[in-house]
């Protein structure tokens, strides 16, 4: 075999299998693993196992599992929640809007993601959870305190219910969107339905709808 029909020769170390699609299948491969188990319980050996590949592929792409759930973090929630955000943001300055556009977002990306509400339950919203550190300290509470800033607004301005809340209306808002969708499962066997987003939407906007309006003095 002459020198110009040798195949390439790869660098020292590199991983017989590499292709351009594996670092993104060794991040599905663990995403699934932390749903399911956690990331405390989920080791790199059990991702590997998950991946199809050896434990030394998944080392070579991230070294080890913190930066593994650093990379889930910041390639697959972060872009995931910086969406909502600019939804919201764009909202301009009518605040049914700027709910809609949130409940909507919210769930339309619990169907583009639906590995979102048992990843954010588990570890963000359990004591202990993994990734609420990161959350608070490189998103940090802008999208809540943005939130219930404007429906402070709102009230002053005499458009919403004065009796609610800003910021636990920003907890509703959570609570009508992420918590149904991470428990779909349960309610879709209670009831025998299959409660999907568009579902939840419509009955988190008008329960929003009627509970925000302003009262009307007799």
């Amino acid at each position: 075999m002459t020198s110009s029909t040798r195949p390439p020769r790869r660098a020292p170390g590199r991983p017989g299998t590499d292709s351009p699609d594996l670092r993104a299948k060794l991040l599905d491969a663990a995403l699934t693993c932390f749903v399911r188990d956690g990331i405390a319980a989920t080791s790199l050996r059990g991702i590997a196992a998950q991946a199809g590949v050896t434990p030394a592929m998944l080392n070579y792409y991230f070294g080890s599992k913190q930066a593994l759930r650093d990379a889930i973090f910041d390639e697959r929630l972060m872009p995931a929640i910086m969406q909502l955000r600019e939804g919201v943001a764009t909202a301009g300055d009518d605040v049914r809007t700027m709910v809609t556009r949130f409940v909507q977002g919210m769930l339309g990306l619990v169907d583009a993601h639906p590995w979102l509400p048992s990843l954010w339950v588990r570890e963000v919203l359990c004591e202990g959870g993994a990734l609420r550190e990161l959350l608070l300290t490189r998103i940090g509470p802008d999208l809540p305190r943005f939130l219930a800033s404007r429906f402070a607004e709102a009230q002053r301005e005499g458009v919403i219910n004065p009796s609610l809340d800003p910021r636990l209306l920003v907890v509703s808002l959570i609570g009508l969107t992420m918590f149904p969708a991470a428990g779909a499962p349960i309610w879709r066997q209670i009831f025998q339905a299959d409660l999907g987003t568009e579902v939840l939407a419509q009955h988190a906007l008008a329960l929003l709808g009627h509970g925000m309006e302003p009262r009307h003095e007799d």
